[in-house]
This record gives structure tokens, sequence and C-alpha cells, in this order.
């Protein structure tokens, strides 16, 4: 996928552009994964659509939920999309720094005369 220390670097247009399709991944990834939140606490815990949009958000970016489940099935889904947020909120991250990184690791170990 990257290239390997035996090529050049990539140009800053270039590199702009791997960054664009690493945030537009990150983003359709937050997408679905709002969307798969407001579904759950939409259908198991009878929450209107701004409320289960609110939960979800904030589990997503790592502050918690606002409204504590009621039900037994809104309770294992809540459970279940906080580890699920967790996850994501990590990767997310990994998706959107990993172009730096290995632009940074790049530049440090390229190998100019091969």
């Amino acid at each position: 996928m990257y290239e390997s220390r035996q090529r050049r670097p990539l140009t800053r247009g270039q590199f702009v552009g791997r960054m664009l399709g690493h945030f537009l991944g990150a983003l359709a990834l937050m997408v679905f994964s709002l969307l798969l939140g407001m579904a759950g606490y939409t259908h198991l815990e009878r929450l209107p659509a701004l409320d289960a949009f609110l939960n979800s958000a904030m589990l997503l970016g790592g502050m918690g939920p606002l409204h504590h489940p009621q039900t037994p099935g809104g309770k294992l889904f809540a459970g279940c999309y906080a580890l699920y947020a967790g996850l994501v909120f990590i990767v997310i991250a990994g998706v959107i720094l990993a172009p730096v990184v290995h632009r940074v690791l790049h530049k440090l170990h390229w190998e100019e005369g091969t």
C-alpha cells in the first residue's frame, strides 16, 4: 500500500491525496458507526432520533452515554456498542495517523542512492 524505502517519498500533493483518502475512509467508518448506534438506540430503547444521535456520538467520541438504558436488550446493546465505539475510536486515530507516521519514518530511512 505504501512505498518502500527504495522509492522516493511522495510529493506534497500526493501526500495530501493520501491523507484525504485516509480521512474519507475514517469518515465513512464514523458515519457507519454513528448510524449503527442510532439504529440500536432507536429500536431497542425507543429513543427519538436526536437523542439516539447524541448518545451514539458521545460514545464514539469517548465521552460516554447520556441516556441510561432501561430495557434488557437496550442494556446489552449499550454495552456492546460502548466496546465497539472504543475500538472504532482507536482504529480511526490509527487510520488518520498512519500516513503521517509512515512519511516521517520514510524520510528518516529513505536510501537516496538506490
